[in-house]
């Protein structure tokens, strides 16, 4: 809390400075006469201190003939702009200038944004991101080697109940398929010049980025079919409960060596999904929006919004812009949906690492969908219960065991 408080007072200060730097910048305008009215050097430093100069004195000196008409002349004598000129009017957008092909994003010719977003994401995103993805899988192993495989505390009874059903554990592996698809699609896209370039060639990492995006686009809607599906059936399962709270004094069952009881998901178990659920939604919506840029723009209304709430201007950032090129939509929806993948990602390694190695016999419930009546009475001793009502527990004969105890 410290350290947001202080971040907000820079910023606070920061933006306090450039306002008072704007008004005393405004009472005298620069000599320009030495330069023939065009920029100084007090102009330059003024822009890179970041403080807003008047720069009518370059957005009109864009020529006395029309923008963009035909130069007749090697000199353009005749009423033609020269190229600074031309180059001045397309920057401010007084070029008189007719797009023929390309769409509304053909007409944004020069959109120096996009600078800031390739170092963003050839520096922070790939460094965060990576280190992230390195940093779970080094704390999983070193968990492993501290903590080793939970094993199933009493014997096996031979009994099994069904965890899923066919149609649960097709949405699973649907989902889960799908997001490693993605995944490993999106982190070739981004790691690619950098990792598979310089020792596979550039020619085969090209192949392979071709290939990449083709599966990442198409698999992508099978990945939102599958989080609708998950959702729909295991939501009322997912509600936080008061039996939640032991599990999270136990931290679900590695204080001590009671395991706590719980229902049919475990409040780790539920933390996943709403991870997932909310997290790949996100991925989802922004993704959508880099697929269909122009009919799902997200950034400028979602600006718009948090303008309004007043949240941007207490933070520090000022008003956020509302207008936005269809090349900074689609920047920025590249960049959050990327840094909400990595998240994610991190999240289901965790998640892989207890289905698999983690947790003996936990890989049955989504393998077969049966689990030993002793691995279900230790991690969800009150759903075991309710499935015993019902007569959900089969011998290994395969005739029903209602009633039966554990250690029968």
């Amino acid at each position: 809390m410290l350290r947001l408080a202080f971040a907000i007072l820079m910023q606070l200060t920061l933006l306090t400075g450039i306002a008072t730097a704007q008004d005393s910048g405004a009472a005298a305008a620069p000599d320009r006469s030495a330069t023939g009215g065009a920029q100084t050097l007090e102009d330059i430093l003024a822009r890179q201190r970041g403080e807003k100069i008047d720069d009518s004195f370059r957005s009109n000196d864009v020529g006395a003939g029309a923008i963009g008409a035909g130069i007749t002349e090697q000199l353009g004598t005749l009423g033609g702009a020269s190229d600074p000129e031309l180059w001045r009017a397309i920057r401010y957008n007084a070029a008189n200038l007719r797009v023929s092909a390309g769409g509304d994003v053909a007409t944004v010719l020069v959109q120096d944004g996009g600078m800031r977003w390739l170092t963003f994401r050839d520096g922070p995103l790939r460094q965060y991101g990576g280190w992230l993805l390195l940093g779970t899988l080094g704390a999983l192993a070193v968990f492993y080697l501290l903590r080793g495989r939970i094993r199933i505390d009493e014997p096996s009874t031979g009994r099994t109940v069904t965890r899923f059903q066919f149609i649960e554990r097709f949405a699973h592996w649907v989902l889960a398929g799908s997001f490693i698809l993605l995944g490993l699609t999106g982190l070739a896209s981004l790691f690619g010049r950098m990792v598979i370039a310089p020792y596979l060639g550039k020619d085969i990492n090209a192949g392979l980025l071709i290939w990449s995006k083709w599966v990442h686009n198409n698999v992508s809607w099978a990945f939102m079919l599958a989080l609708i599906m998950v959702f729909v059936m295991w939501v009322a399962h997912n509600i936080p409960n008061r039996t939640d709270l032991v599990w999270i004094r136990q931290m679900g069952g590695i204080v001590g060596k009671a395991h706590p009881p719980a229902k049919k998901f475990n409040f780790g178990q539920k933390l996943i999904f709403w991870s997932v659920i909310v997290l790949g939604a996100s991925i989802s919506v922004s993704g959508l929006s880099l697929l269909f840029p122009f009919e799902l723009p997200l950034f400028a209304k979602t600006f718009a919004v948090l303008n309004d709430s007043g949240l941007p201007q207490w933070l520090g950032y000022g008003v956020l812009p509302v207008e936005l090129a269809p090349q900074e939509e689609m920047q920025l929806a590249q960049t959050w949906h990327a840094i909400v993948s990595f998240v994610l990602m991190a999240i289901i390694l965790a998640h892989i690492y207890i289905g698999s190695v983690g947790m003996e016999g936990a890989f049955d419930a989504m393998g077969t969908g049966e689990v030993d009546e002793a691995w279900a009475h230790q991690h969800h001793s009150i759903w075991l219960e309710e499935m015993r009502e019902k007569g959900e527990v089969t011998k290994a004969d395969g005739t029903s065991a209602k009633g039966a105890t554990p250690a029968e």
